[in-house]
C-alpha cells in the first residue's frame, strides 16, 4: 500500500497532533510515522505525518484539518508523484553527473526534464543519459536578458524545483523571486567562508583539517538562504591544494544529493531563514 505524507505548520498551542491525527482516522487511514517540533523561537509548529490508506478527496482532509488549527496554519497533502526539476550548470561536471547516475537509478524522487548550461562543454554528458540539454550563452547579453533567455526555457518546461549543479552565474533578486524556496544550490565551502575566486587554494593557505560543502535554497542575497545539508570529510597536511579540489568535489556531491533527496521526499519546513528537517 502506497503512503501519503501530510505537512502542517502553524502557531503552536496544547492538543495540535491530538487535533491532526483525530482527522486522519476519521478518514479511515492508518499513520505509520509521525515527527513533530515546536520551534520556541518563532513559537510555530511544524509536522509531518506519513499515513497508508485511501483518501477519496484530498482537498477535503486540508480543509478539515486547517479548520481544526489556528487560523495561520498551512497545510499541505504531498504530492507522491516525483518533482519535476531543471538542472543549471556551467563548466563542472562532478554534481551533474553523480545527479544524472541517482537519476537514472531512482534514488531522488525526481524526474529531469532538461539540463540548461551557459556553456555547451556538458551537452554530451546530458546526451549520454537521453536528456535535453538547452544551451542559452551569456555571452554578449545583459544579466537581464540572459535570464529572460532562460526564463523562456524554464517556463516552457514548468519544473517544481531549479538545482544549480555548479551553475556559476549570480541569479538576480527577480529571477529567484519567481521560483521561492524552489531553487537548491550547491556551495563549496561552510557558508560564507572561503568566498569568491580559488576556494581550495584559500583552504590550502589556510591549513584546514576539514573540507565542507554546504547545500542551500537561493534567496535574493548570495550565499544567505536556508540551509539544508553541511557535509564535511577530514584532511591533513598531506592534501595539496589540489588534492583539496578532488575532497571537495566529492563532499559536494554528497551534500547535494543528500539535500534533494530530504527536499523531494517533503522534508524540510522554511523557518525563517532557518530550515527545520525531518529525516
Amino acid at each position: 500500500m502506497s503512503s501519503q505524507v501530510l505537512l502542517v505548520e502553524c502557531g503552536d498551542r496544547r492538543g495540535l497532533v491530538h487535533a491532526i491525527t483525530g482527522v486522519l482516522l476519521r478518514h479511515g487511514v492508518n499513520v505509520v510515522g509521525n515527527q513533530e517540533f515546536v520551534d520556541r523561537a518563532s513559537a510555530r509548529f511544524f509536522m509531518r505525518t506519513e499515513f497508508e490508506g485511501e483518501i477519496a478527496a484530498s482537498a477535503v482532509v486540508e480543509t478539515e484539518v486547517r479548520q481544526a488549527l489556528p487560523g495561520d496554519a498551512t497545510v499541505r497533502l504531498s504530492d507522491p508523484r516525483p518533482k519535476r526539476i531543471v538542472v543549471l550548470v556551467s563548466r563542472e561536471p562532478h554534481c551533474l553527473g553523480d545527479l544524472l547516475i541517482r537519476h537514472e537509478f531512482g534514488e531522488l524522487n525526481a524526474r529531469v526534464l532538461g539540463v540548461v548550461g551557459n556553456h555547451p562543454l556538458l551537452e554530451p554528458l546530458a546526451a549520454k543519459f537521453a536528456l535535453p540539454f538547452h544551451h542559452v550563452s551569456h555571452e554578449g547579453l545583459s544579466r537581464a536578458d540572459h535570464e529572460a533567455a532562460l526564463l523562456r526555457i524554464i517556463e516552457g518546461l514548468q519544473p517544481d524545483y531549479l538545482v544549480l549543479a555548479k551553475y556559476m552565474r549570480v541569479l538576480s533578486p527577480e529571477f529567484v523571486a519567481r521560483f521561492p524556496a524552489r531553487i537548491i544550490n550547491i556551495h563549496h565551502s561552510f557558508l560564507p567562508a572561503f568566498a569568491g575566486a580559488k576556494p581550495y587554494q584559500q583552504a590550502f593557505d589556510r591549513g584546514v583539517k576539514v573540507i565542507g560543502a554546504s547545500a542551500h535554497f537561493v534567496t535574493e542575497h548570495l550565499d544567505e538562504g536556508p540551509i539544508i545539508v553541511q557535509q564535511v570529510i577530514p584532511v591533513d597536511h598531506t592534501h595539496t591544494a589540489r588534492d583539496l579540489a578532488q575532497a571537495g568535489r566529492d563532499v559536494e556531491q554528497i551534500a547535494l544529493a543528500r539535500a534533494l533527496r530530504l527536499v523531494f521526499e517533503d522534508r524540510v519546513f522554511l523557518c525563517g531563514n532557518r530550515t527545520v528537517i525531518f529525516a
